[in-house]
């Protein structure tokens, strides 16, 4: 069997391939089938997705089984700040692919977001629930899915939110870096999220792309809470001595609109393979103490 990862030097590509390499996951064994698999890599130095010449091209000389799509254009305010860069990665990118995947029959796992839903509710998101982004970002990975939908007929859209990872940026690695600088941090305590550990997801992604379980899914840690708390625990966990403060979002200005309620129910994965992802502060308690920040454990896949 032959995978294609798109986005291969990200936090979740590169975990996705550690994963694949290793044969297990922090949550447990992965099937026994991805031993023998040929793992394709691809990033932007060796494939323009958002060209679907190159797509193309590329896709029908490897003939890939399954392709994961975690590539996108995942800078909130610079998406609002070029536009058309985000769109060509976020929603030509995701047709590219789709419709190359279409051509030789491969499976396409597409990694979304928690943005492209308002945020204006106060019970968790369902699969069936209807988006209604308010920023560039959370538009564009929505275009991204229905191209996706049109275009290709075996696929998985996973949608997740407030990812870190060992590799690559992320609110966790931010955090614990500023708070050792600083001492003092204000985060914002009006906007409520999943934290989601890209081990947990990178498990299930694996887990979902061996069915024909297709369709639209979430896949978050469980539990919810704000970016404050969020901050709270992970200055707790790395025992940092550092004090944070709640501030309001207009305290706080961003370029972009955020959702102020974006949390997902998992209830796909509930029908079909089953959640296994850990409770949010459990998942964030082991990366914190698996995390060396002088030493990147991905740097040589």
């Amino acid at each position: 069997m032959r995978i294609l990862v798109a986005g291969a030097k990200g936090q979740l590509g590169s975990q996705i391939i550690n994963i694949l390499k290793e044969g297990k996951s922090e949550l447990g064994d992965i099937d026994p089938i991805y031993e023998s698999s040929n793992i394709l890599r691809i990033d932007i130095d060796n494939l323009d997705i958002t060209s679907i010449a190159d797509v193309q091209a590329f896709m029908e000389k490897e003939k890939p089984d399954i392709v994961i799509n975690p590539a996108a254009y995942t800078n909130v305010d610079g998406c609002e700040e070029n536009k058309e860069d985000a769109f060509k990665v976020n929603a030509l990118g995701a047709r590219n692919l789709a419709k190359a995947c279409k051509k030789i029959g491969a499976k396409l796992i597409h990694i979304s977001t928690d943005y492209v839903f308002e945020g204006e509710g106060t019970i968790p998101y369902c699969e069936y629930d209807v988006p209604s982004p308010v920023s560039v970002y959370g538009k564009t990975k929505l275009l991204g899915e229905r191209y996706v939908q049109q275009f290709c007929s075996k696929y998985f859209i996973v949608r997740t939110a407030w990812l870190y990872g060992y590799n690559g940026k992320n609110f966790v690695k931010t955090i614990m870096k500023a708070a050792k600088e600083k001492g003092h941090l204000d985060v914002v305590n009006d906007q409520r999220g999943n934290p989601t550990n890209a081990e947990d997801l990178a498990h299930h992604i694996l887990k979902v792309a061996l069915t024909e379980e297709y369709g639209i899914y979430h896949c978050t840690g469980k539990g919810e809470c704000s970016w404050y708390d969020f901050a709270c625990k992970i200055v707790e966990f790395a025992d940092i001595d550092c004090t944070v403060s709640p501030v309001t979002s207009e305290q706080y200005k961003r370029v972009a609109k955020r959702p102020s309620f974006s949390s997902l129910d998992n209830m796909m994965l509930r029908c079909t393979v089953g959640d296994e992802m850990r409770e949010w502060e459990e998942a964030l308690k082991v990366f914190i103490r698996e995390y060396n920040p002088n030493f990147n454990k991905y740097k040589e896949l």
